[in-house]
């Protein structure tokens, strides 16, 4: 018999290293590819055949699907936080029984739960009872392959979390060597984990995943200091729920000659993970019947439906809580009451019998719902004044409160109110209709003067017309300026496209104490649109197309004492899609883009850096440094006056004029 082991150079006991099968062809005798090549050699890229119809938690819906029998002998519960339309469900019904399933509205007579959430209580109860629980993009799995496939097998078929890993929004994520389905694989998991994902890398990154390290983004993450892990920290974090420890060295291990995008998408769900989180023992549904209502009524007939209908997602299981304190709480408790398991009979007529770790919990939950209204009492008692003892109005019997609450009724039928209604009369709260109109007001006359008394009155008066008069530019869906200013307030609105009023609508709204048409006071500034180079709706339409990107693809730094503050333009540009940061003599420039981005499509506009700046003394110093930088990186540096990125910004238009540049002397 001959022996099959493959011969292999001994610096792949590393790979093992990582627990996952990769290929052997770059270790493999006579001439393996690891001592033929150099290291910064091109690593060729493999198909990653695991993240066929698993790359995203929002699929596309499967078509030309004939012969299923995927479904067969399987109820399909479809949860409601899917938030699908009636058509979409009607088809997924459709396949379901053309697969030899059946619908039903029942989690309890479910074998498979369909939801989005691990929040919701169909997810739960599913899960204790140990049924295959998956999402959407698992359901179009099972369709397009015909073939049973455990949802726990890949991570984005197992339904995600509302609120991602605790501690996964701090984590600004980037990718790099990672392509096609692997990417858009990756993408969506970092999403899914909370964290903010950037298709180009910046020096406020956090996380650099790679298949290798054969990139300039690697490069450039070393010197920013910036985490290089592979894949598996981010998949086995999701698996897990917690960030992993970057100490492990599986997660910045790389064997050489290796794409580690080959492996990507074998890590699988923990389901251990996922109970301590999500559906711990011992919480409160697990004290709840948990069987088919039919059975459940055949046994208690006189039980309501409304009482044992858990089959909503949306619903929410019965807990105790401190600030309930009256009689109500009492009454709600016995309702629940019904709802336990029936205690154990004794049927072998034995007088003791030893108690299960289950038998103590569920009698430890009856008694703290027996007690759940005097301790919801207690509570209240304790934050009055005085405490307990001396603190506010007691009460011994729930007959006392109930004998209060009679006379009262009796004293208003009566007409006449007693001291006990005049202490416990509170003030109605005087209660707004949400506003119709979010105004940001910049450049108005009439509050700028004045000790701001007027200014707070007439902004109390515009909101009960139904405008907010708000102080925050990304949010504000009207702008009222006297004239087509260049301050910062107009600039950063005009961003979002907003409807521009001149402040003369304010004037008439609060002259007639009514809210006005806004289309009837549009500004109309001919001299201004002259100064500025555009006319003003045309900025607003174009505004509207960037959706707030306008700044996207451009790379723009700006000097620290530049005049009117680094501060200004930082959020203009930001607020317009972009990102801008500080240069000084310190700074370091990386690459601006990665072959790999499909962002890059504007060599015009991206291989150019930008560096706002005075002509001061000071600042000219920094531009032979600067420009040099650039180069190294392979773009083409321009120092630009402020003016650039202000009237860019007001133009909503990226055009390029040879006056704003500062000259290379």
């Amino acid at each position: 018999m001959q022996d099959s082991a493959a011969a292999l150079v001994p610096p792949t006991v590393a790979i093992l290293m990582l627990g996952k099968r990769l290929d052997e062809d770059p270790y493999l005798f006579p001439d393996p590819e690891i001592l033929r090549k150099k290291p910064q050699d091109p690593i060729v890229e493999t198909k990653t055949l695991d993240m066929q119809g698993a790359s995203s938690t929002n699929p596309k819906v499967p078509s030309g699907i004939q012969d299923l029998d995927v479904f067969k002998a399987k109820k399909v519960k479809i949860s409601d936080d899917l938030e699908i339309g009636d058509h979409l469900r009607g088809t997924i019904e459709d396949l379901i029984d053309q697969g030899g399933g059946v619908v039903t509205g029942s989690v309890h007579k479910a074998d498979v739960l369909i939801c989005q959430y691990r929040e919701s209580l169909d997810y739960r109860l599913a899960s204790r009872a140990g049924k295959a629980v998956g999402n959407l993009a698992w359901l179009y799995y099972l369709i397009t392959q015909n073939r049973w496939s455990s949802p726990t097998m890949r991570l984005l078929h197992y339904p995600v979390s509302k609120y991602g890993i605790p501690g996964f929004d701090k984590f600004r994520i980037c990718l790099s060597n990672y392509s096609g389905d692997a990417r858009v694989y990756l993408e969506n998991l970092a999403v899914a984990a909370n964290a903010v994902f950037t298709k180009s890398m910046k020096e406020d990154n956090t996380h650099l995943i790679t298949a290798h390290q054969n990139s300039e983004k690697c490069d450039a993450a070393r010197e920013w200091n910036i985490h290089v892990v592979n894949h598996l920290w981010l998949e086995e974090s999701y698996a897990n729920w917690q960030v992993m420890t970057l100490s492990n060295p599986r997660y910045t291990h790389f064997p050489p000659r290796t794409n580690l995008s080959e492996i990507v998408g074998q890590t699988q769900i923990d389901l251990q993970a996922a109970q301590r989180h999500f559906y711990p023992q011992g919480s409160v549904e697990e004290s709840e019947d948990v069987r088919p209502r039919q059975d459940r009524n055949e046994q208690d007939p006189g039980l309501l439906s409304s009482q044992i209908n858990l089959s909503n997602s949306d619903a929410v299981p019965y807990r105790p809580r401190s600030s309930e304190a009256t009689p109500r709480a009492a009454k709600s408790h016995g309702a629940y009451q019904s709802m336990r398991t029936p205690a154990r009979i004794n049927i072998d007529g034995k007088e003791n019998e030893t108690p299960s770790s289950r038998g103590a919990k569920d009698r430890a939950a009856a008694k703290l719902h027996d007690q759940a209204a005097d301790i919801a009492l207690y509570e209240k008692e304790r934050k009055r004044a005085g405490g307990v003892v001396f603190g506010g109005r007691r009460r011994s019997s729930e007959d006392q409160i109930s004998n209060m609450s009679r006379k009262r009724s009796n004293s208003k039928d009566d007409g006449v109110a007693t001291d006990e209604d005049a202490r416990g009369a509170k003030k109605a709260k005087k209660t707004r209709e949400p506003p119709v109109m979010r105004l940001l007001v910049t450049g108005y006359k009439r509050w700028a003067t004045g000790s701001g008394k007027r200014e707070v009155e007439d902004k109390s008066r515009l909101r009960d017309m139904g405008v907010l008069v708000t102080q925050d530019p990304a949010h504000c869906t009207h702008l009222a300026a006297p004239a087509f200013l260049r301050t910062r307030k107009f600039v950063l609105a005009l961003a979002g496209g907003p409807m521009v009023l001149s402040t003369e609508f304010v004037d008439d709204c609060l002259a007639k104490n009514q809210l006005l048409e806004p289309e009837d006071f549009l500004l109309n500034d001919p001299t201004g649109e002259q100064k500025q180079g555009t006319k003003l709706s045309d900025a607003v339409s174009r505004a509207k197309a960037h959706r707030g990107q306008l700044f996207k693809t451009l790379s723009i730094y700006c000097t620290e004492n530049v005049k009117g503050g680094f501060d200004t333009y930082k959020a203009i540009v930001e607020a317009n899609g972009g990102t801008c940061t500080m240069y000084n003599a310190r700074t370091k420039i990386g690459p601006t883009k990665d072959a790999a981005d499909p962002d890059s499509i504007d060599p015009d506009i991206t291989d150019f850096v930008y560096l706002l700046s005075d002509s001061s003394p000071a600042e000219t110093q920094l531009w032979p440094r600067f420009r040099e930088s650039v180069r190294k990186c392979g773009s083409v540096p321009r120092i630009s006056q402020t003016d650039f990125c202000l009237l860019t910004a007001l133009r909503q238009e990226l055009h390029w004029n040879e006056s704003y540049e500062h000259k290379e002397k």
